[in-house]
């Protein structure tokens, strides 16, 4: 029985032992051991903002400047250079005043007072710019019709008002003018020529009139006839150059 009761009493020191060891060995690695790592929430996406690029300031001079006077007077503006409110109670061929005001890189001053003015008056008649005077506007020429002719040609041009000159519409327009160009002959040459020369055929020569010119030569003058003929007739006018234009 002292045996056995010895034996258990060992049994129980080594198994206290035991747990004391492993509990130190539990405590120890605790102290060594590296904390589980937390799992990282995902990062919030980041947004990325692009600033716009500002838009370069434009130093680019409007093309209707260069008509524009600097600190000229406002009512010799030209009509590119304002802009003009339309009024709508004028009559036709009466004075009216028209409310202007200068474009953008424009300026002006007033007729007495030389003080930068942006908004005027302007008076002048109250009519279309197609209804101008023909001193008023500038037309193409054309050189292929005959100026000379009857009934008397004419031809479609373009035509433009001068910068000065204001009027209601459009500044360009269209409009059928009268054949008046001339190839640069001179009727005073062309006379003097018919009574130097003219027996020989100078005169029909100079104005392009070669089949009239050696019938002249060939003939001596038509004997004379025909030369006191073209004579008259250069003289009043009634022959001129062969392309159709009038004399210088």
């Amino acid at each position: 029985m002292a045996a056995a009761a010895g034996a258990l009493l060992g049994l129980g020191r080594l198994w206290r032992l035991l747990l004391f060891l492993s509990q130190f060995c539990v405590l120890s690695g605790g102290e060594h051991s590296q904390p589980l790592a937390q799992p990282v929430k995902d990062a919030a996406p980041t947004r990325a903002f692009t600033a716009a690029p500002r838009a370069p300031e434009t130093t680019e001079i409007p093309p209707y400047v260069t008509k524009c006077p600097s600190n000229g007077l406002c009512s010799r503006l030209p009509a590119d250079c304002i802009d003009c409110a339309t009024n709508f109670s004028c009559v036709y061929g009466k004075p009216a005043t028209f409310d202007c005001a200068v474009k953008p890189s424009v300026t002006c001053v007033q007729d007495r007072e030389l003080r930068a003015q942006e908004s005027f008056v302007i008076n002048m008649t109250c009519r279309f710019c197609w209804q101008l005077p023909e001193t008023d506007y500038e037309c193409t020429s054309s050189t292929s019709c005959m100026a000379v002719s009857c009934p008397r040609q004419r031809y479609a041009a373009n035509c433009t008002v001068r910068d000065h000159i204001h009027c209601l519409g459009n500044r360009t327009f269209p409009k059928m003018l009268y054949c008046n160009w001339t190839g640069g002959y001179k009727w005073s040459t062309a006379l003097a020529l018919s009574i130097t020369l003219g027996g020989f055929g100078a005169d029909r020569f100079y104005l392009g009139q070669w089949r009239e010119g050696l019938g002249k030569l060939f003939s001596f003058g038509g004997l004379g006839i025909w030369t006191l003929i073209d004579v008259l007739l250069i003289g009043v006018g009634y022959v001129g150059p062969a392309d159709g234009s009038l004399y210088i």
